[in-house]
C-alpha cells in the first residue's frame, strides 16, 4: 500500500501512525513547510492529511493551500481512501463541501469525546468505543458534509468527527500523537493557552500524557480498517 502524508508544520508529524503503517506501506511525504511538491495522485493508496497551526481560510499567508485543497478533492473524487487529522479534517470537510468555521470555544487539551448515536448501526460500531479521551488543539471546527456519519461529540464540540462512503476520515482531536507531539505543541502553540474553560494549562496536559496509549490503539485499529479499505480500490 502506498501511503502519502501531507505535513503542514515540522513539529505535527504521523506520531504512531508512521508504526502502525510501517510494516503494511510505503511511506511519502509533501512537507509545505520544506516547499516539496505534491505527488501525482496515481501513486498513493491512502493520503493522510496532518494538522497544523493555520487555518483552511489562510490562503493569503499560506499560498500552497490552494493546491491542498485541490488535491484532497481530487484524491476524494478518484474513491481513494482520505485520514484528516484536525486542520487535515476541515479541508476535508470543506472539500466535501461543508463549512469550516470558529467554534464557540478553543478546546486544547485531553477531553472525552462521546460516540455519536449514529455510529451504532454502521459497520465500525464493533471497534468504535462508546467514550474515550482525546488529545485536542483547535479553535475551528466543521460542519458535518452531506451524506457522511458524525463518528464524536465533546461538551465542546458538537462535531469531533465524520466519515464518509467508509473511506474518508476525519478526526477534530488527536489519537495520533505521542509524547513528543504534544511537547512540540507546547513549545510552539504555548500562546494559545488562554485559560479558558476548554484549555487546560501545560501541567495538566503533561501530566496525562499516559492517555496517549489508548488513543493510540484506537488510531491504529482505524488504521486496519482504513488499510483494507484503500487495497480493495
Amino acid at each position: 500500500m502506498r501511503v502519502h502524508f501531507l505535513q503542514h508544520v515540522p513539529f505535527e508529524t504521523p506520531g504512531i501512525l508512521t508504526e502502525a503503517l510501517k510494516d503494511r506501506a510505503d511511506i511519502s511525504f509533501t512537507r509545505f513547510f520544506n516547499g516539496e511538491a505534491l505527488p501525482r495522485t496515481s501513486d498513493l493508496d491512502l493520503l493522510v492529511v496532518m494538522g497544523g497551526p493555520m487555518s483552511v481560510h489562510d490562503e493569503s499567508v499560506f499560498s500552497w493551500l490552494k493546491d491542498e485543497k485541490r488535491f484532497v478533492e481530487n484524491v476524494i473524487k478518484q474513491g481513494k481512501s482520505v485520514l484528516g487529522i484536525c486542520l487535515g479534517a476541515q479541508l476535508i470537510a470543506e472539500a466535501l463541501g461543508a463549512r469550516v468555521f470558529k467554534g464557540a470555544h478553543r478546546e486544547i487539551g485531553w477531553f472525552d469525546i462521546t460516540r455519536a448515536p449514529e455510529v451504532a448501526s454502521s459497520s465500525f460500531a464493533s471497534f468504535w468505543p462508546e467514550t474515550i479521551t482525546a488529545f485536542h488543539w483547535h479553535g475551528e471546527m466543521f460542519e458535518i458534509p452531506a451524506g457522511a456519519l458524525r463518528l464524536a461529540f465533546s461538551q465542546a464540540c458538537e462535531n469531533q468527527g465524520f466519515v464518509f462512503e467508509n473511506r474518508v476520515w476525519a478526526f477534530q482531536f488527536h489519537l495520533e500523537v505521542t509524547p513528543r507531539e504534544i511537547e512540540g505543541l507546547l513549545k510552539h502553540c504555548a500562546g494559545e493557552l488562554d485559560g479558558s474553560a476548554f484549555v487546560q494549562n501545560a501541567e495538566e496536559i503533561r501530566h496525562n500524557m499516559a492517555l496517549c496509549r489508548p488513543a493510540n490503539a484506537l488510531m491504529k485499529r482505524v488504521v486496519e480498517e482504513m488499510s483494507e479499505k484503500a487495497l480493495s480500490v
